[in-house]
C-alpha cells in the first residue's frame, strides 16, 4: 500500500505510522497507518480511489483543528490537505482557496486586497476545507455567507461544483458532513473595503478572543454546538463543571465552553471529559450537549 500511495502522491509525501499527535490542534492521537499530502485535486482522487479499490479506510483532514484521533491510532489512510494543498488566487472581488489553505492566510489575503465579509474567520485556526464542512462561524458571521461555489469530490470520484444553496449550510453543518462529499477548493465572493477598516476588525476580534478563550493551551476549540437559546459555555459552569478534570483534559476554567489539553492528555482523557459534560450538563439543566469535535480511530 505503502508504494501505491508513494507512485501517486511522491515518496516524499507519504509517511507511515504516523503519530496522529502531530497533525492534530489537542495535541493528542496515535500513529494513522498512513498520512499523506496530496498535491492536487487529481491526486485526493486517485488516492480515495486507491484506498476504495484495496476496502482501506480513508479520511481527509486539514489542519487537525476539529479531530479527536483515538490513542491506538487510526487504520486507514488520512489524507492531509494542509501541507502542499494552500494555494490562494485573488481575482477583483472574489478569493478562491484551496482546501488546505488555513483560514487565517485567507483572511490576510482579503485584508491585502481590501476585501471585506472574511474578518470573522481571522482567527479560526482551522482550513478553509473544514470550515465548509460545519459552516464555520464566529462573532456574527459565518462560511455560508461568503461562500458562492466549492469543488467537490463526490463518491463516485467525480469533481463537479456545488453552489451555496447546494452545500445546505446550517449551523455548524453542511451537506459535507452528512454524504461522502470531500471540499476541494473553495470560491468566496467578498466585498471592496477599506484597508484600515478590515484591519481594525480583525485587531478587535483577536484581542477578544485571546482575553476570553484558553488560547495558550491545545484543544479543539469551541467543544460544543451552542444549543438553541443557550450558551454551552453557561450551560457547563453551571452544573459546576469549571475547572474540572480528566487526565490530562480539563474545562477551561477561562471559558468553560473549551475542554483543553492541560497537562499531557490522552485521547481518552478527553473523550471522557467530554462525556461526562454531556451528561452532567443533561441532568443538571436538561439541555442535550453536541460535540463539534469529530471523533475517528481507535480509543
Amino acid at each position: 500500500m505503502k508504494e501505491l500511495l508513494k507512485n501517486i502522491v511522491g515518496a516524499d509525501n507519504v509517511l507511515a505510522d504516523e503519530p496522529m499527535s502531530a497533525h492534530t490542534t489537542f495535541k493528542v492521537g496515535g500513529p494513522a497507518d498512513y498520512l499523506v499530502s496530496p498535491r492536487s485535486i487529481e491526486e485526493v482522487r486517485d488516492v480515495i480511489a486507491l484506498c476504495n479499490s484495496q476496502s482501506v479506510p480513508w479520511m481527509v483532514i486539514g489542519n487537525g483543528s476539529n479531530l479527536l484521533v483515538g490513542d491506538r491510532g487510526y487504520r486507514g489512510v488520512m489524507i492531509r490537505t494542509v501541507e502542499n494543498m494552500q494555494q490562494i488566487f485573488v481575482t477583483g472581488k472574489t478569493i478562491v482557496a484551496q482546501a488546505g489553505a488555513l483560514l487565517s492566510a485567507v483572511a490576510r489575503q482579503a485584508l491585502k486586497h481590501e476585501l471585506a465579509g472574511m474578518e470573522f474567520a481571522a482567527g479560526i485556526p482551522g482550513t478553509i476545507g473544514g470550515a465548509m464542512m460545519m459552516n464555520a462561524g464566529a462573532y456574527g458571521g459565518e462560511m455560508k455567507d461568503i461562500v458562492s461555489q466549492v469543488t467537490i469530490l463526490n463518491e463516485n470520484g467525480q469533481i463537479c461544483q456545488y453552489t451555496n444553496e447546494d452545500m445546505a449550510f446550517g449551523y455548524r453543518d453542511s451537506v459535507l458532513a452528512h454524504d461522502r462529499l470531500i471540499a476541494l477548493e473553495i470560491t468566496l465572493g467578498l466585498e471592496e473595503g477599506n484597508r484600515d477598516e478590515i484591519a481594525a476588525i480583525m485587531n478587535d476580534l483577536a484581542g477578544r478572543r485571546s482575553s476570553k478563550q484558553p488560547l495558550e493551551y491545545p484543544s479543539a476549540g469551541s467543544t460544543f454546538k451552542r444549543p438553541e437559546g443557550y450558551f454551552a459555555g453557561a450551560l457547563i459552569e453551571q452544573a459546576g463543571l469549571k475547572g474540572y478534570r480528566i487526565g490530562g483534559a480539563m474545562v477551561s476554567d477561562k471559558h468553560c465552553g473549551f475542554v483543553i489539553n492541560i497537562d499531557h492528555a490522552t485521547a481518552d482523557d478527553v473523550r471522557r471529559l467530554i462525556e461526562h459534560v454531556k451528561k452532567t450538563v443533561f441532568e443538571n439543566s436538561g439541555v442535550e450537549l453536541t460535540p463539534e469535535v469529530r471523533l475517528t480511530g481507535e480509543f
